[in-house]
């Protein structure tokens, strides 16, 4: 036993623990645990960013790409409740950081002191973070800390990952305790559930008996690792893969086997192949409206026409919105592993088995390479996104990180962009939340510091979090930000425009009272950025894109690039998506097919 303050002790606990920063912002109410950090400088790093928002987005990204988890620390109230928004966002697509927020002292509960929930429950902040994470510890005394860290490293890795709130009354961070160091905590991976042998024959049996199977993946796979044996199962029994976001980057892109993401703006081959498949095999991805045209039948898939071998960590995603013929609680990994070694001994599942299967998703594939192929060589001011995404993909590195925020240029890169590794396109899915890309970015550099890492945002997000240039300039982060400048909030002006008959109102940037047909605006992105001490560019002409992005890349400097892309030109629509009541729209190219 050992008598330390209750903040040295959550500080060793974290360098026990491998955690090599924590994202935070000082406050009055966790001032006490800044001295720890202080006296571990050389072990544990802060990082201050210059908004809790961001602290939050930096953590899922380093997560994301390193599958590791680090902290956040934030002070009471305001900037504690600024953690809902990021921690939400990790839950929603299965990404984990330890929030330690700060609270009022025992000893002032319930008496209302500066920034204490109380209404309900006296220091009730932790109770606003109950939905958005896995688990929210509360420990009142220093001799409760121990026990609710290693819980909380155990409960962030343990099964399907996800965010976990230390809520901390700040007397705790300067009080004297005799504790104990516990055991280490769980690490990502150190527990992969296999199926039983009559359920791997189960599976089995479904995939010999398919003509037309797919295999669909996301987050679960990404997180689990296991793209090379989900490569491998694709090279030998050419089953199609088709992915989620999150999931894209598992398996080689530049495969004729890989059709990309589903749904309205998915590839065209994704949506065909999902809704003539006659065999789905999910691994680690949820059926959510966006990746299945709102559950409409015949759209991307053909449930229940359609069998459905669904395999997942998280038990409560097993059926959620399509009832599987097979549900298997499994880490996808370890699953990949179990049908690879089960090949030898299924003579009945082989490559030659779906023959004619890899023949219609060939045609389809140069039906959507003919129709989409034009664009990406025109040469058009404003520049079309296409032409955007193209130069993106021939100029930046093999290896290049790329994080995206929400908005429309989301929409096109979901539907074209080939990440060439494992977990090197980062999205926020599940919740879309803005700022995402744009502050992540910072945590995927700060993860993998010796590749490019690159953020492809909107205006608008760019706009709510500006603030990233300046944190990238004080700590040497080489991010470069790419703004895809359409003088709008894009993704809502084209549903005006869809669905409203073109009656834009709030979704458009002009200058002055003159609304839409008056003079676009938007400040001087490449101004703000060397106003930071970053480098900053403004490219309007196509011919000009390529080498601004080579030059920002090589420079290894933060940089923004405000790029003027075309608002009119509006992603294709290969399946559905609709907003209830409001009627779904027809897809732009291909048309649905109903088993």
């Amino acid at each position: 036993m050992t008598k330390m303050k209750g903040g040295e002790f959550i500080v060793d606990y974290l360098i026990e623990q491998k955690v090599p920063y924590v994202f935070g912002i000082c406050g009055h109410g966790n001032v006490g645990i800044l001295d720890a950090l202080h006296a571990r400088k050389d072990e544990i790093k802060l990082v201050s960013p210059r908004h809790e928002q961001c602290a939050g987005h930096m953590a899922d990204g380093y997560f994301r790409v390193k599958h590791a988890p680090v902290a956040t620390l934030t002070s009471t109230g305001p900037g504690s409740a600024n953690m809902v928004m990021p921690l939400v966002t990790a839950l929603s697509d299965s990404s984990a950081f330890l929030a330690i927020t700060a609270n009022v002292p025992t000893s002032q509960a319930n008496r209302a002191p500066f920034q204490e929930l109380y209404k309900h429950n006296q220091a009730d902040f932790a109770q606003v973070l109950r939905p958005v994470v896995k688990r929210s510890f509360q420990p009142s005394r220093v001799d409760m800390l121990p026990l609710a860290m290693r819980q909380a490293f155990d409960t962030m890795v343990t099964g399907r990952p996800g965010p976990v709130n230390l809520d901390v009354p700040y007397n705790v961070f300067q009080e004297e305790g005799e504790i104990e160091m516990p055991p280490r905590g769980h690490v990502m991976g150190a527990h992969r559930p296999a199926v039983s042998d009559p359920d791997l024959d189960a599976a089995l049996d479904m995939i010999a008996a398919a003509k037309r199977p797919v295999f669909f993946v996301g987050q679960g796979t990404t997180l689990s690792e296991a793209g090379p044996e989900l490569t491998e199962l694709q090279a030998r029994l050419g089953i199609p893969v088709i992915t989620s976001p999150n999931g894209m980057g598992c398996v080689p892109a530049d495969d004729p086997l890989t059709l990309g993401f589903i749904g309205r703006n998915g590839a065209y081959p994704a949506n065909q192949a999902g809704r003539h498949a006659d065999l789905v095999i999910c691994v680690g991805t949820r059926f959510d409206d966006r990746s299945s045209s709102t559950w409409h039948q015949g759209y991307s898939w053909n449930f229940p026409s359609t069998r459905l071998l669904q395999v997942d960590i998280d038990p409560s995603e097993l059926g959620r919105n399509y009832a599987p013929d097979l549900g298997l609680i499994a880490d996808a990994k370890t699953f990949c592993r179990q049908l690879l070694g089960s090949l030898e001994r299924r003579m009945d599942i082989r490559h030659g088995n779906f023959q004619e299967w890899r023949g219609e998703i060939a045609g389809w594939r140069e039906e959507w390479r003919k129709f989409v192929e034009p664009n990406f060589n025109a040469i058009a001011t404003p520049i079309r996104p296409e032409y955007v995404v193209g130069t993106l993909q021939k100029t930046l590195p093999d290896d290049v990180i790329l994080t995206l925020d929400s908005g429309v240029h989301h929409n096109w890169f979901m539907q074209f962009w080939e990440p060439k590794r494992p977990a090197s396109m980062l999205n926020s899915w599940g919740y879309s939340s803005m700022g995402f890309g744009v502050c992540s970015v910072l945590g995927a550099q700060l993860a993998a510091p010796e590749r490019p890492c690159v953020a492809v945002v909107g205006d608008g997000g760019f706009m709510m979090a500006p603030y990233v240039v300046a944190t990238a300039v004080e700590y040497e982060l080489p991010c470069v930000w790419i703004i895809w400048n359409n003088f709008a909030w894009g993704a809502i002006r084209d549903l005006q425009y869809g669905l409203f008959e073109g009656r834009e109102i709030g979704t458009g940037f002009y200058k002055g009272a003159q609304g839409p047909g008056g003079e676009r605006y938007n400040p001087d992105f490449a101004v703000w950025a060397r106003a930071c001490g970053a480098d900053g560019y403004t490219v309007t002409r196509s011919e000009d894109l390529a080498a601004v992005v080579e030059q920002a890349v090589r420079n290894r400097r933060p940089c923004v690039i405000d790029v003027h892309v075309d608002p009119d030109v509006r992603p294709i629509s290969t399946g559905t998506w609709q907003l209830p009541p409001i009627p779904y729209t027809e897809p732009a190219f291909g048309k649905p097919w109903k088993a």
